[in-house]
Parts: C-alpha cells; sequence; structure tokens
C-alpha cells in the first residue's frame, strides 16, 4: 500500500536534492481530489523509465535498490538452512547467500532487458518458502539429531556433507520441475484466463498465511536472546515508523555549491539495515568483551558473533556459483505439487506488481504481452534458481516498487546497475560470509517485524470486498482458520496420513502442511462456488485496482517492446501475431516524461491505495 502524502510530503520524496530532485512541491490532505492529486504526481518523476541518469547516479541508487531489498534476500537462505540442517554451518550458509544475490542479479537482468521491461528487481520469494519447508519437514527429510548439537557437527565430513546436499537436490528438482508451470502459464497467455477468478477473498489469506505460518521459525531465532532480539525489533520500529520524516545531513561537494551538506531520509530509506547493523555491533562487542556466555549450556550464547569460527578469513575472495554446484538435482511429486501452489501464489503477487510498478515508474499500464513475457521470465528465472541452488525461487520485489515511489527515480537502467551490484556481491565470497556471522536473534528480530508486515500485507487486499457481507466473512474467516488448523494437525501427526499408496502420502503430506496452500484453497473454493455479487466479491473494485490497458499505445509500446529491434523483427513474421508475449509493432515516440494526449490514453483514476504487496516495503 503506497504511503499516503503528509503535510510534510516526506513520504514521497527520500532525496532532498538539487537540480531534478529538487522544488518538488508538496501536497497537503484535502487540497485536491484525488485525481489531480495522480495527475501531478505523474509530473514529479526525477526520471521515468526510459531515461538515462548520470553514471554516479545510477550506481547509488542501484545499491540502495539492492540494500532495500537486503532484508528479504539474506532471510531467505538463512531460514531453508535449519530445514536444510545447516544452522552450525557458517561456511555453506556463506555460499547459499552469495548463490541467490548471484542469480537474483541474472534474473533482474533478464526481467528487466526481455521480460515485463519496467524498473522491478527480482529476489528471492517467500511463497515458495512454505512449501520448501513443508517438503524438508517431511520425515524422510527431518534432520538427524546429531546436526542439531554444534559439538558434534563436522562440517567438512563426507557424512555431513551428504545429509544437507541430498536435500538441496531434492529441492533444486521440485523447484526447477515446478517452474515449468509458470513459464507455460506465462508465455502461453493463460494468466489472463487464470486471474477471472481470482479475487481479494483468495489472495488475503493465501499472502496472509505466508507470513503466519513462519511464527514458529520467528519465535525460535527471537527466543534465542529475546534481550537482542527486543532491541532488533525495537530499532527497525522506531526507524521505519518513528524517525522516517527526519532527514540527516551529509557533506558532499559540487562545483556550483561547493562544500554543503545535503539532506538524506536515511532512516526511511534502510531501517531494516541499520537495525539489523546496530543489533550485530552489539552483539560484537558483547562477544568481545565476554559479556555473553561461552558455554553452549547457557542462554544467550547464540547470540555471540564467533559461533561460525573464522568463516570470513575460510571464505574465498571470489567464488563463482554455478548450476549443478551441488550435485544432480532429484525430482519429488510431492514437492513439485507443493511448488505449483507457491508458484501459482507469486504469479498473482508479481501481476499486482507489475501494475504497482508502472504506476510508481511514471509507465503507462503493462499490456497483456508484457505481463504474459513477465510472467514467463520469473518462471524461467525460477529454473534458473533451482538449477543454480538457491534453495528457492525468484520473484519481482515489492519492496523495490515502493522504493520507487520514494526515490521518484523510474529509469530502468538504475536496476540494471542494481543488478550488476548484486552480481559482485555474489562473486565475492567475503560478502556472504559476513552476512552469515549476524547472530540468530538478529535475524529473529528482523522475522518478528518482516512476517508481522506480509501477514498484514495479505489481510490489505480486503480494502477490495465488503467486509459488513456475511458471506465474505465466513469466507475469509473459514479460509484462514483452516490454513492453521489443518497444517498443525498434520504435523503432529504425520502418520496419520495412510492412503496405501507411498506417492499420494507424500503429496498430501507436503500440501496439507503448506499454510498458504490450504488457506488459498479453500478461499479459492468458496469465494467461486458461494453465491455473490461481483462488487461484494471485490472483483469489480480488484479489476479497477488493476486496470489493464488493451490498446498498445505509442507510449506503452516505448517501454514494453523488446529491446535491440526484436519488436520490429519479428512483426515482420507473419505467425508473430499469435504469440501471445510477442508485442504488435507499430513506430513508437516517447516525448520524456509527459503525458502525450495524441498518443496516449487518459489516465485512469486509481484508488487511495496501491496494491497491498507494496506496504511490505513502505513498512521496512
Amino acid at each position: 500500500m503506497a504511503p499516503e502524502k503528509e503535510s510534510n510530503g516526506l513520504d514521497n520524496y527520500t532525496f532532498a536534492l538539487e537540480g531534478r530532485f529538487s522544488d518538488l512541491p508538496e501536497t497537503k490532505h484535502g487540497e485536491e481530489d484525488s485525481d489531480t492529486s495522480m495527475d501531478e504526481e505523474g509530473s514529479k518523476w526525477a526520471y521515468c523509465v526510459t531515461d538515462v541518469p548520470p553514471w554516479y547516479l545510477c550506481i547509488l541508487l542501484g545499491i540502495q535498490h539492492c540494500l532495500t531489498a537486503f532484508g528479504g534476500i539474506i532471510a531467505i537462505p538463512l531460514i531453508l538452512s535449519q530445514g536444510l540442517c545447516l544452522q552450525h554451518d557458517g561456511l555453506t550458509q556463506s555460499h547459499l547467500i552469495s548463490t541467490i544475490f548471484f542469480v537474483s542479479g541474472i534474473c533482474t537482468l533478464l526481467q528487466v532487458t526481455f521480460g515485463i521491461r519496467l524498473p522491478i528487481l527480482q529476489g528471492g520469494t517467500f511463497t515458495l518458502l512454505a512449501p520448501s519447508m513443508a517438503m524438508l519437514s517431511m520425515p524422510e527429510w527431518t534432520c538427524p539429531a546429531w546436526t542439531q548439537n554444534a559439538s558434534l557437527v563436522n562440517t567438512s565430513s563426507s557424512e555431513f556433507i551428504e545429509v544437507w546436499q541430498t536435500r538441496m537436490r531434492a529441492l533444486q528438482g521440485s523447484i526447477m520441475v515446478g517452474s515449468l508451470l509458470q513459464v507455460f502459464i506465462g508465455f502461453s497467455g493463460l494468466i489472463g484466463i487464470f486471474m477471472r477468478f481470482i479475487g481479494p477473498l483468495t489472495i488475503a489469506p493465501t499472502i496472509s498465511l505466508i507470513g503466519l505460518s513462519l511464527f514458529d521459525s520467528a519465535g525460535a531465532s527471537a527466543g534465542n536472546h529475546w534481550g537482542i532480539s527486543t532491541l532488533t525489533t525495537a530499532l527497525i520500529i522506531v526507524f521505519s515508523q518513528y524517525l522516517r520524516h527526519i532527514p540527516v545531513s551529509f557533506p558532499t561537494y559540487s562545483k556550483d555549491k561547493k562544500l554543503h551538506s545535503r539532506r538524506v531520509y536515511i532512516f526511511q530509506i534502510l531501517p531494516v539495515l541499520l537495525g539489523i547493523s546496530l543489533s550485530w555491533l552489539l552483539c560484537y562487542i558483547l562477544t568481545v568483551v565476554s559479556v555473553l556466555p561461552s558455554d553452549p549450556g547457557h542462554y544467550g550464547y547464540l547470540a555471540r558473533t564467533d559461533l561460525k569460527g573464522d568463516i570470513v578469513g575460510k571464505a574465498s575472495w571470489v567464488t563463482f556459483p554455478y548450476p549443478g554446484q551441488w550435485g544432480l538435482p532429484t525430482v519429488s511429486v510431492a514437492g513439485v505439487l507443493g511448488i505449483f501452489a507457491g508458484v501459482i501464489s507469486s504469479m498473482i503477487e508479481s501481476v499486482g506488481d507489475y501494475h504497482a510498478c508502472a504506476r510508481l515508474s511514471g509507465a503507462p499500464p503493462p499490456p497483456k504481452h508484457a505481463i504474459n513475457r513477465g510472467i514467463g521470465i520469473e518462471g524461467l528465472g525460477c529454473l534458473l534458481a533451482g538449477a543454480w541452488g538457491t534453495g528457492n525461487g525468484t520473484t519481482s520485489y515489492s519492496e523495490n516498487v515502493g522504493a520507487l515511489g520514494i526515490t521518484k527515480v523510474g529509469s530502468r537502467t538504475v536496476i540494471i546497475a542494481g543488478s550488476i551490484f548484486m552480481i559482485v556481491m555474489g562473486v565475492f565470497g567475503k560478502v556472504g560470509a559476513i552476512f552469515a556471522t549476524i547472530p540468530s536473534p538478529v535475524i529473529g528480530g528482523m522475522f518478528m517485524v518482516m512476517f508481522g508486515v506480509i501477514s498484514a500485507a495479505g489481510i490489505s487486499n480486503l480494502q477490495y470486498s465488503d467486509l459488513n457481507s456475511s458471506r465474505n466473512i465466513f469466507v475469509f474467516g473459514f479460509s484462514m482458520f483452516s490454513g492453521l488448523a489443518i497444517p498443525n494437525w498434520v504435523i503432529k501427526n504425520p502418520t496419520a496420513i495412510s492412503t496405501g499408496v507411498p506417492e499420494a502420502d507424500q503429496v498430501l503430506q507436503v500440501l496439507l502442511t503448506t499454510s498458504m496452500f490450504v488457506g488459498g484453497f479453500f478461499g479459492f473454493l468458496l469465494d467461486n462456488t458461494i453465491p455473490g455479487t461481483k462488487q461484494e466479491r471485490g472483483i469489480l473494485a480488484w479489476n479497477k485496482a488493476h486496470e489493464d490497458s488493451s490498446i498498445n499505445t505509442m507510449d506503452s509500446g516505448e517501454v514494453y517492446d523488446l529491446p535491440f529491434g526484436l519488436s520490429a523483427y519479428l512483426s515482420s513474421f507473419p505467425w508473430s501475431r499469435y504469440l501471445p508475449f510477442c508485442p504488435p509493432f507499430v513506430p513508437k515516440v516517447l516525448d520524456g516524461c509527459g503525458d502525450d494526449n495524441t498518443t496516449r490514453e487518459p489516465k485512469k483514476a486509481l484508488g487511495h491505495s496501491e496494491p497491498s504487496q507494496i506496504s511490505i516495503g513502505i513498512a521496512l
């Protein structure tokens, strides 16, 4: 959900810079109607999608986008390490972090260049994390007891390596096969048909249960030292909510003004990174002065920063992740079907992100061929992530979408610079090793905020539906409660499912322990079968908020057509008109960031709220 304009205008303008970043007018509540406000907002862009900012600004803002997504990217391998039996193997955790940064950079380049072509970052997805953890919690993949004891783990032994790599290979194969569904739905154009049956009452429980289902992981990590985790949570809350409007002056130099100060709203941009860094520093100090206990049996031991040894020293300076680095992937039918549920949720989120990104970057609404291509490229990104062995897939990052509305820089060149920075971070092994030394209570404190925001982001989708309707209250309430109760019972009774067919037992085990699948399934089934008007269900408001442009205008062609003249080349073949991801070729001319009334359709009136996925980025 996009931030509302405060009277001081700081929610929208992170940088108070000279030149194109300065002189941005403030808007106060009640001064203008929503249509006028949205029209004015479109004229405030410092750089729109097709603009190329100065190289130094591309680097600066590209790094900022990476840091904005930092929390979500490193959280995924740290959570997966629990299911992969890697809690006490910091060096391997650092390899996973490097790999996910590297693959995220490659997938971002593909998406910006050949996919949706909007300035949207690609990174790890929590929608695949839930089915992955459900798969790893099956009896045959339960971690041996000795892997939970740091004193018994020899990270270089062949036995330990085989324990975690067999789990990773099974996860890789399931992700690679499951991603083919997304590739097919995207490039075949079926996403439009699929979205007709998806409404707020399906989205809300699906997204909310992603965060709620991970409460145990957050509590376990935070409980290793509640003092440190509480401090981390408090710092993130203070930075992101209480200090976000307070600028910090930094000295800078320019030819015109010589040495002067520049105000940067640093707390609004990097609250998660700042909160983690300060708590991390405190843990290091407490470790050095021996305040934290050195005995593994004492409470607070896991808050020490030296638990994983000298992994920074052991990590190589340069490492190049490659496909199949953990061995040949294996395929599990149960895992594939579980990943299918995550892929479907990821696609739904991404469609909302595309429309939100277009509005927040000064671009026209994405046409159908661009959406089809974007979903297809995301599926290809999941395929690459599975092949490289991140243990996860990729999706459009909502945090990045929120950052666009803050910085008012919608140039895709900036995102390309950010993707190159992520690839560089993935190649330098020391970077991943440094992140792997973050104590678990610090990570737990971050999880408390992050998972809470994800849960609230899902519930915010209900704004489109009629909450005074008993029908809607029943559908949402039953879906949410079932998504919590059924997986909890199946986890506690793993032998209760016995159909006589082991493969079917595995499939049901994974699906019924995946909260987002259970809640989303009941939400989808009940919302499409219980009688109710489209207005009552929120379908009309949902479609209006995600209004699509069916006409390929001159502006949309400049933004969304394929690069390097591929659109013109493909249009010379008659069969290309039947490809759902191929744009029709029409000469395009884009006149800056402004609207050309002769070539662009009038702007549609947008609601006061952006798609719920943005709220994750705005809140953090």
